[in-house]
């Protein structure tokens, strides 16, 4: 698989730090399975975080740190209750295989977003205001033009995407950050599956996006 379309060095850097949100770095690592130059680049950034912390002083640990660490763990799992339980998707429902990285996680059903258009929200363990899901449209789809308030991180995982940057195939990868405005349109040869994460809110351009936002929420 030949991939054109990467994540840029800026967000695999706040990947490898830790510092991308949750959606988004869920999306980088399903890109990660399929990239070798992007593990490549994430491992990296890893190395040399990992030579600026052994540049830096030690400072002693509290006697009480781990029993300290403990009582917190304690605390986080007591305070999350569990979601409602989610059919998970099958196979045969994508034609396909999904990403890894999305293998504990809770997979909602295919809702209406408009004609030949549907999407499934997926809940993320630990991060219930995680704004994941999967995107399915049919050939030829054109879909509504909107911006955003802060990121949208796409990766294709099945059929072909085209804007007015370009053309999105398998395993590629779309940054979409407040400065851009897009329409994207699916091939005309078969379906589209992709997998999103926002931050922030989508700016939708037509007067019939803006009526069905409030449906969808986002």
């Amino acid at each position: 698989m030949t991939l054109e379309r990467h994540p840029s060095d800026e967000s695999l850097l706040r990947y490898a730090a830790g510092s991308l949100s949750v959606g988004p770095s869920l999306v980088v690592a399903a890109h990660l399975e399929l990239c070798s130059a992007c593990r490549e680049q994430v491992a990296k950034f890893e190395r040399l975080g990992g030579a600026f912390l052994s540049d830096m002083a030690r400072e002693p640990m509290r006697a009480d740190a781990l029993g300290r660490a403990l009582e917190r763990l304690d605390q986080t799992a007591s305070s999350e209750s569990p979601g409602p339980l989610r059919k998970p998707l099958r196979r045969a429902d994508l034609g396909m295989s999904l990403p890894g990285s999305l293998r504990d996680c809770g997979l909602g059903p295919w809702r209406w977003l408009g004609p030949g258009f549907r999407w499934s929200w997926i809940t993320v363990p630990g991060s219930p205001d995680a704004r994941v899901m999967l995107l399915r449209g049919r050939p030829g789809l054109q879909l509504p033009s909107h911006g955003h308030t802060g990121e949208e991180f796409t990766l294709v995982l099945k059929g072909r995407l085209f804007d007015d940057r370009g053309s999105y195939g398998p395993g590629d990868f779309d940054e979409a950050g407040a400065e851009i405005d897009h329409q994207p349109v699916v091939g005309p040869d078969m379906e589209c599956i992709c997998l999103a994460a926002l931050d922030g809110d989508t700016r939708l351009h037509s007067r019939l996006g803006r009526w069905l936002r409030p449906l969808v929420g986002f």
